[in-house]
């Protein structure tokens, strides 16, 4: 007997008037055309903000199970889904992993951590059980294979929460201290902690918003890359996002200086600075 699969479904339509404020709240402008019918999808997915302000709630039962099966429904490199998670929900475990992530707040305010890897370990026992040696595993692109995989997870996985109401955020400097997140969450050798993301309900009185992003002009390259062309958005992009920071109750530093200053020195790395050692260390030869 065949098993029954439900046709899937568009998602309901929404007028043209909630794509105009969704895309004028995205980019600070509002576009000059959009699509004929745009749905809940695209709203959820223009909606996105990153919340490091969490209530005391508790996250509904069943949810983290439903964020991995939607993390899991996310394109894999030839199905080799090179990547795991570890949800953290100690309190104690957290305060640890929030030192080493730059002692950041919101590590230990939100109910859930999941910690994102880059897994080559699976696929290693999996060829040593065949009696395998794979030589593959320990070139670069291996590696990245496992770090892409994770990270369109994890992005399958914020889809899904900000649709059931959540909020969340991406935990980076998850990659300061590589070893030490390693050794405090037993990992093996080849597996990478590629980022951090708290999950949590935002709480009512966080007052952030969408944050503007670079106009299309500067990142829509139409079949050839057009780096002059980036110049005059960015000059705008300078302007309207010190703009949305003093709205925001920030200091208004245009996107062009805090990028600099976010590369202009090892220090500003944070640790990252060593993350070829810290590989080494955790196994990866990357040939």
């Amino acid at each position: 007997m065949t098993e029954q699969t439900t046709p899937s479904r568009a998602p309901a339509s929404l007028d043209a008037d909630s794509a105009r404020k969704s895309l004028h709240t995205r980019y600070g402008s509002y576009p000059p055309a959009t699509l004929p019918e745009w749905n809940a999808t695209l709203e959820t997915l223009l909606s996105h903000r990153s919340v490091r302000t969490y209530d005391d709630r508790a996250l509904p039962a069943g949810t983290l199970e439903t964020l991995i099966a939607a993390a899991q429904s996310a394109p894999s490199s030839s199905n080799l889904q090179t990547w795991s998670v570890i949800p953290v929900e100690d309190p104690a475990r957290k305060v640890r992993l929030s030192v080493l992530a730059g002692n950041q707040h919101h590590v230990r305010a939100a109910p859930l951590l999941l910690v994102w890897l880059a897994d080559l370990a699976r696929l290693e026992a999996v060829a040593a059980r065949a009696d395998v040696q794979p030589e593959g595993l320990h070139y670069l692109e291996t590696l990245l294979v496992g770090v892409i995989d994770a990270a369109l997870a994890a992005q399958n996985a914020v889809v899904a929460l900000e649709s059931l109401g959540l909020g969340s955020v991406y935990i980076g400097a998850i990659r300061n201290a590589p070893e030490q997140v390693a050794e405090e969450l037993a990992l093996p050798p080849h597996v990478l902690p590629v980022f951090g993301m708290c999950v949590g309900h935002a709480d009512s009185n966080d007052a952030s918003q969408v944050k503007p992003r670079l106009p299309q002009s500067v990142v829509l390259h139409r079949e050839q890359y057009e780096a002059a062309a980036q110049f005059d958005g960015i000059s705008r992009y300078d302007a309207l996002l010190a703009e949305f920071q003093v709205q925001q109750g920030q200091s208004a530093i245009p996107w062009t200086q805090r990028s600099i200053e976010r590369w202009r020195t090892r220090e500003s790395l944070h640790g990252r600075d060593r993350l070829r050692e810290a590989l080494q260390t955790l196994g990866f030869e990357l040939r």
